[in-house]
Parts: C-alpha cells; sequence; structure tokens
C-alpha cells in the first residue's frame, strides 16, 4: 500500500470531531462534514483494496516460506543418512542445498512477518476509520437539527423586536397581544433550549462511544501484534 494512502488515513481518523462540528455550526452548513464524509468513504475503499492486496502477499509469502521450510527438513534429514553411509561427498552437496533453502526459507518467513504486520497495521486503520464514518454520519444529523432549531431561535428573535416595536406606539390593547405572543415564543424558546441540550448530550455520548471504540481497537492491534510475536518466537525455536 502506498504510504500517502496511509498517511491520508491516519489524518482522517485523528481529525479533531469536536473542530469540525464547530466549524459547521459556525458556518450554518454541513459542507464541512460532507466533504470529511466524502474522503473517509473514498479512502476506505482504497484502504479496502490495499488490505485485500497485502493480505494476498501474506498467504503467498507464507506458502513459500513453508514449501522451503519443507525442503530445507527433508534435506536435513537426507545429511544425517547420507553421513551414516558414510557418503561424504554427497552430504556436502545436500548440505549446499540444505543451505540455500533454509535462507530463502527464512527469508520469506521475514518477508511473510513484516506483511502480516503490515496486513494488521491496515485492518485497524479499517476499523478505525469505518467507526470514524459512523460516528461523523450520526453527528451530520445531528448538526443539521442544532441548525434548524438555530434557525427558529433567529426567527423568534426578529419577532420579539416587532413586538417591542409595537409596544412603543402606546395603545393597550395592541400591548396585551404583545405580551402574549411574547409568552409563546419564550415557551417555544425554552422548547427549542430543551431539545438542542438533549441533542448535545445525545452527541457527546456518540463521541465518547467513539473513543471507547478507538480504544478497543487499539488494544485488538496489540493482542494482534502480541500473537504475532509468539508465533515468530515459536517458528524461530522450532527451527533451532
Amino acid at each position: 500500500m502506498a504510504q500517502s494512502l496511509f498517511q491520508k488515513v491516519q489524518t482522517l481518523i485523528s481529525a479533531n470531531m469536536h473542530a469540525m462540528i464547530d466549524s459547521a455550526l459556525d458556518a450554518n452548513s454541513v459542507a464541512v462534514l460532507d466533504e470529511y464524509i466524502r474522503q473517509a468513504e473514498n479512502n476506505l475503499d482504497d484502504l479496502e483494496d490495499a488490505l485485500v492486496t497485502v493480505k494476498g502477499q501474506v498467504k503467498t509469502l507464507k506458502r513459500k516460506y513453508e514449501a522451503f521450510q519443507a525442503e530445507a527438513d527433508a534435506l536435513d534429514a537426507d545429511i544425517d543418512r547420507l553421513l551414516k553411509l558414510g557418503k561424504d561427498d554427497l552430504a556436502i552437496a545436500a548440505q549446499s542445498q540444505y543451505n540455500s533453502k533454509a535462507d530463502l526459507a527464512e527469508e520469506y518467513r521475514q518477508q511473510y512477518l513484516r506483511q502480516k504486520t503490515e496486513a494488521d497495521k491496515l485492518a485497524d486503520a479499517r476499523l478505525k476509520l469505518e467507526s470514524r464514518l459512523r460516528t461523523i454520519k450520526q453527528e451530520r444529523e445531528h448538526v443539521l437539527g442544532l441548525l434548524e432549531l438555530a434557525k427558529t431561535k433567529e426567527i423568534a428573535a426578529k419577532s420579539m423586536k416587532s413586538l417591542d416595536a409595537l409596544e412603543g406606539v402606546g395603545d393597550s390593547d395592541i400591548a396585551r397581544v404583545a405580551d402574549k405572543i411574547r409568552a409563546r415564543l419564550d415557551r417555544a424558546d425554552a422548547e427549542v433550549e430543551m431539545r438542542a441540550d438533549r441533542l448535545s448530550t445525545r452527541m457527546d455520548d456518540v463521541l465518547q462511544k467513539d473513543r471507547l471504540e478507538g480504544q478497543l481497537a487499539e488494544r485488538r492491534r496489540r493482542l494482534q501484534l502480541a500473537e504475532a510475536e509468539e508465533e515468530a518466537e515459536e517458528t524461530a525455536a522450532s527451527d533451532t
């Protein structure tokens, strides 16, 4: 996988979600969130392709490693038999072939382990990006709701200014009507604030969930790396 793709994915994963949401609210538009979603979806597709390619390479390298190791093991047994039979010349030739096969097996083993680590990193990045993408799509809907609430409050504010102008006329009937309308606007404003508080709470919950999922993904990555290291140690021990 090209390093630039991995860097793009890491940038998207580490993007400050609170800052994006604040920018969307300040601009009164969800365009900034839509752009993030577009980039994330495009890079997720590229990441899927890269992961398939790397996993294919892992399988190929492992198969070659196992094949050469099997040949080396067979030659190792042949060398012992030839020495027991006193056929030193043939044993020397077999030893040379064994060294070549063993070196190739070790080279493929190292390549296999490196590619497996790369595949684990890609899989981990995919999980994190998918989690981020789900979260930002949910937040987009929340931001839309907040923007609608903001528009409602702006309309209410304009209405209040109009009522203030009416009260200056001096007519008592107009003043009473203005008071009633003002009371209704106050109630509507209170409802808007309550809805906004609920949306903000939901948004914080989602962000906290995203953080927890990220932490679990990191733990999974560490466990996979630990398992890979244990497998490598077991393989090295069996080789010796």
